[in-house]
């Protein structure tokens, strides 16, 4: 199983000491091609106040497996841009800090443990 879609966040910014929040996936691996735009991405595993996604929810079920929000303590931050590729693996925090504009990015989650549904589409897909 594999899962692909393409994701796009807006505007943000995050002033200086303020709590960071962001997400971790606890069994699936993420890797993003950055599409259009530019952003800064933070990563890190030393994190304060983890709190589990509900298991029922669709993006639980369906797009990341069993996942938290939790508040980074440090992390590292990292610009990206059009033509890059991240990797963040699985139980690694991670989440947007800054983006001037816009970012757009194509989001792989490779999924050997099948916690995913094999055969999944969005509705939202058209399918022709």
């Amino acid at each position: 199983n594999v899962g692909v879609g393409v994701l796009t966040q807006g505007k943000r910014s995050t002033a200086a000491g303020e709590p960071v929040a962001g997400i971790s996936h606890a069994q699936v691996t993420e890797v993003y091609y950055v599409l259009s735009g530019s952003g800064v991405l933070i990563t890190g595993t030393e994190i304060s106040g983890p709190v589990p996604l509900a298991a029922d929810s669709d993006i639980v079920k369906v797009a990341v497996g069993p996942s938290h929000r939790a508040t980074f303590m440090g992390g590292e931050r990292r610009t990206v841009s059009v033509g890059d590729v991240v990797v963040i693996p699985a139980g690694v925090l991670h989440g947007w800090v800054e983006i001037p504009e816009q970012v757009r990015y194509l989001s792989i989650r490779p999924d050997p443990d099948r916690v995913l549904p094999a055969g999944y589409v969005n509705p939202a897909v058209v399918r022709r």
